[in-house]
């Protein structure tokens, strides 16, 4: 059956970028060899020229001139491949700049999946946020509470006002300042102890007056 309708033939995959641009860059290789060879040519005939004389340098400048043409050609298509291979070049740029951007294009997508996916998620729930702070704010009005009745001060009654002792204070003050400033009129807990007074003046000499002898010291009574 293959004999009569012949086989399906198998597609050639398409060559890259890089391997276009690889051969071009061979092929340009190739031609810069072959007109730097024309160029020794051209320089030898110039040569035979210079040197020869009637019809052996007429022969010498038709051989030139045809390396010369040939020189031409392969120049015209070094600059032809030259043309193609940045042709070659700024394609393969624009590939590669397209597939960045389908790359990013793509991580984009990824990434906006991924926020989507995020946002539905309870945690981030805006109603169970703002519950979740009501419930912190009321724990620490709690935990404050809790460290005020700990802290409380137990040796004064709860409903004793500033303002009445500072009245009282006031009182006591007014009713001190009026009253004579003598000992007994002074309140016990005010009055300072009685201490002995310390004595004033000199101490009186001695009115029996002792007998020195001649060095000052008391003398020595004598026996009768």
């Amino acid at each position: 059956m293959r004999r009569i309708f012949g086989s399906k033939k198998e597609k050639v995959p398409a060559p890259s970028i890089d391997e276009a641009n690889g051969k071009l860059t061979t092929r340009g290789d190739v031609l810069d060899d072959k007109i730097r060879k024309l160029d020794e040519q051209l320089m030898k005939h110039k040569e035979v020229i210079k040197r020869a004389r009637g019809p052996a340098a007429e022969a010498a400048k038709r051989r030139a001139l045809q390396v010369l043409k040939q020189k031409r050609m392969l120049e015209t298509q070094r600059e032809q491949l030259y043309n193609q291979q940045m042709n070659m070049e700024q394609t393969s740029f624009a590939v590669q700049n397209m597939q960045d951007n389908i790359a990013q294009v793509r991580a984009m997508k990824a990434a906006n999946k991924d926020l989507k996916g995020a946002f539905k998620s309870k945690e981030l729930n805006i109603d169970n946020i703002e519950r979740m702070n009501d419930d912190m704010a009321d724990m620490m009005d709690m935990h404050n509470e809790i460290q005020d009745a700990l802290g409380q001060n137990y040796a004064l009654p709860e409903d004793v006002d500033e303002e009445d002792l500072m009245g009282e204070l006031d009182a006591l003050e007014d009713e001190l300042s009026s009253e004579p400033t003598t000992g007994a009129s002074v309140p016990s807990y005010l009055q300072e102890p009685d201490l002995p007074s310390a004595p004033m003046g000199r101490p009186q000499a001695s009115h029996q007056h002792e007998a020195e002898d001649e060095f000052g010291l008391p003398a020595v009574p004598q026996r009768t």
